[in-house]
């Protein structure tokens, strides 16, 4: 089995999306990919929710730990004079900052954690050495994570070389190697021949701007699809299997995950193909039963009328624009997490991995 090390080192000189720097935040504009690899510094708590509503921080790890990191920014821009008033301080951001995006998990899920922790300090100084602590540590949790998913699902996968992905769940996504992208990378780096079909995720294009670039710069072949092509790329032998990330994930195993995956998932069972998700244990949502209680973020019109201030469409169309859609967990063959391979019944194997993980 590959060691760990090697895929470090694989990705060594690969620059992280979120990075804590001295006393801010410095993260990869991803809405600036591919065509400028360009880092944005973050100081204030507008800079970050700015940041995470436009995607230019995007993937469900990588907001937890942008948002994580905004809560010390926010101390720092409020400078509060006391003990309550820093604490009164993590309250606010806790909703400003943890409402930026409503369906990824991670972030109201980091900055509540971030806000516990601070509840230990007994001054100013003290909580934000605390919130700064927990910040680095679920980056780092989230590094280890990937790690650990990489690996388990580089063994689930072993013999299946022609991988269909969908939006980006890779180095731009998380503080690691990634989730579906970090098992790309594990099986690249064990030597494994592994071809990937990447599709375009529309609107925004986050298959083709993001991942596109980030296999090609990692060196591993990968080849650009339509999103609407997946049925006749898998009709014709071209997919072995799917394999996508996920924003949340009920008590059933549903998932909410970037538009468009449901479809890919009723395409991979009709052509009798194994379809796949790989999310850490901080993407899982036990406190709801099933996919249908999850809130689907709602985005603005203009970002299926226009491309970069270009008209694609009549601008006073209507417009629906789900972010996310959900798919039904009898449609996952199986979900790759840190603590290992979760199959059906879905119910019975996510409450397992939450015990043996260890995860509140």
């Amino acid at each position: 089995m590959t060691d760990a090390s090697l895929v470090d080192g694989f990705l060594a000189d690969l620059r992280p999306a979120v990075t804590w720097v001295d006393d801010h935040i410095e993260i990869i504009d991803q809405t600036k990919l591919p065509a400028e690899l360009a880092i944005a510094e973050l100081r204030s708590v507008e800079e970050v929710v700015d940041v995470i509503y436009r995607l230019a921080v995007r993937g469900a790890p990588s907001i937890g730990s942008c948002g994580a990191f905004g809560m010390v920014v926010g101390l720092d821009e409020r400078q509060p004079a006391d003990r309550p008033a820093a604490l009164a301080v993590l309250d606010d951001l806790v909703e400003t900052i943890g409402n930026a995006r409503p369906t990824a998990v991670n972030l109201s899920w980091a900055v509540s954690r971030v806000r516990d922790a601070a509840g230990k300090g007994s001054d100013v100084a003290a909580i934000r050495s605390l919130v700064l602590n927990e910040a680095q540590l679920i980056t780092s949790e989230d590094r280890d994570a990937c790690t650990q998913m990489g690996l388990f699902g580089m063994k689930e996968l072993a013999g299946i070389n022609n991988i269909m992905t969908h939006c980006n769940t890779g180095r731009l996504a998380t503080a690691g190697w990634g989730t579906a992208l970090g098992v790309i990378y594990a099986k690249a780096a064990s030597g494994e021949p592994v071809k990937v079909y990447a599709s375009e995720t529309r609107p925004l294009l986050q298959g083709a701007r993001l991942t596109t670039w980030e296999l090609q710069d990692a060196g591993i072949d990968v080849t650009l699809m339509p999103d609407g092509s997946s049925a006749t790329a898998m009709a014709e032998g071209r997919v072995e299997a799917v394999i996508v990330g996920a924003d949340r994930i009920a008590a059933n195993g549903d998932t909410a995950n970037k538009i468009g995956t449901f479809t890919h998932a009723v395409n991979a069972h009709y052509a009798g193909i194994p379809f796949y998700v790989a999310a850490p244990l901080s993407t899982f949502d036990t406190s709801i039963a099933t996919g249908a209680e999850i809130e689907i973020e709602l985005r603005p019109n203009h970002e299926m009328t226009s491309w970069r201030s270009e008209p694609t469409a009549p601008q006073d169309i209507s417009v629906w624009n789900p972010a996310f859609d959900v798919t039904p967990g009898k449609l996952i063959t199986a979900i790759i997490t840190e603590v290992g391979v979760l199959k059906p019944p879905f119910e019975e194997s996510i409450s397992d991995a939450f015990k043996k993980g260890d995860v509140s």
